[in-house]
């Protein structure tokens, strides 16, 4: 079966085509996407413009007829923390629907959290123990901690490398005074939220998932994609804190010449280093691992479960 996902991020906008059945991994068949950071197109009020709203709906045409022309039976449409805290959000999503009959659904950060959660068990199984995963998106920064399919605990708080980025880092290179005000913020923004998913105990893993704690790890020494998903690839606490140093030195164009760092993750990347860092350290942990799976392919998994469930196909 052949299964599509429409993914409407802070940063990008992208669509992935999957081969899989019930009980298969999913297996990447196509993609179509293009950066489009919604946020840009935010008024004083909060209100997605006109001029968002037609990029958006260009490419969810775009993305429908992409999907038709290879033949997917089905498609999952989803929008994150662009469309959720955006003034305008529902009307936005309502006026997609009527221009291109795709309906957006909006996931809250609880939402997303669990969706990843979900994808990082399936990806590394019941043998991994308890699991925390923490994901940075532009927007929002979501944690999740369980030993079981769905977490105990799963939170979202308002930290993106983007967001973080167009309040704190308006400078290039940024100030020390700017990188320091920013570390304080995001500590405080934390701490209650690290509490809450702390309470639900000590995890046998950590994970990051996500492309900002991909390209992380790619700085730190990490094997690049190429190599494929299956390699391990591992961020030691150590090296993200000697990189966020560094990177805080560094202009938004040499940053972009680091492997793993592309033109437009590399003003964020330093926020996104930041946000990473407070987050091992506030947890006690020196190292994560990072999946290869997140939202999408939770969102994938879920869908076979329900289609499983519902009788449409048959589980192997």
């Amino acid at each position: 079966m052949r299964l599509g996902v429409l993914d409407i991020g802070s940063n990008t906008v992208h669509l992935l085509l999957v081969d899989a059945h019930p009980g298969a991994r999913p297996v990447a068949f196509a993609s179509h996407k293009r950066p489009l950071q919604l946020v840009s197109f935010l008024d004083e009020a909060g209100n997605i413009s006109d001029a968002g709203q037609h990029e958006l709906i260009e490419f969810v045409l775009e993305a429908w007829e992409f999907a038709a022309s290879h033949k997917a039976q089905d498609l999952l449409a989803f929008a994150t923390s662009a469309i959720r805290e955006a003034t305008n959000g529902v009307q936005v999503l309502e006026r997609v629907q009527q221009e291109t009959t795709v309906t957006l659904t909006e996931l809250s950060g609880a939402e997303e959290a669990a969706m990843t959660f979900t994808a990082v068990r399936r990806w590394y199984g019941w043998g991994a123990g308890t699991i925390l995963d923490l994901d940075i998106g532009g927007g929002s920064f979501e944690m999740a901690i369980g030993a079981d399919e769905l977490p105990a605990v799963a939170n979202s708080v308002p930290l993106g490398a983007g967001r973080l980025t167009r309040e704190w880092l308006q400078e290039d290179p940024p100030s020390a005074k700017s990188v320091k005000d920013l570390r304080r913020h995001i500590r405080s923004t934390l701490r209650d939220a690290v509490k809450e998913v702390g309470k639900a105990g000590k995890p046998n893993l950590v994970t990051g998932t996500s492309k900002t704690f991909r390209s992380l790890a790619r700085i730190a020494g990490a094997a690049p994609s190429a190599a494929g998903p299956f390699v391990r690839r591992e961020l030691r606490l150590t090296d993200l804190s000697l990189w966020t140093q560094r990177l805080a030195a560094m202009s938004v164009e040499d940053r972009s010449h680091l492997p793993g760092v592309s033109e437009l993750r590399a003003p964020q990347i330093l926020a996104g280093a930041l946000v990473a860092e407070a987050a091992l350290e506030l947890y006690g942990e020196q190292t994560m691992e990072i999946c290869p799976w997140a939202l999408r392919e939770g969102l994938i998994l879920r869908r076979f479960d329900q289609l499983v469930a519902e009788g449409s196909v048959a589980a192997v």
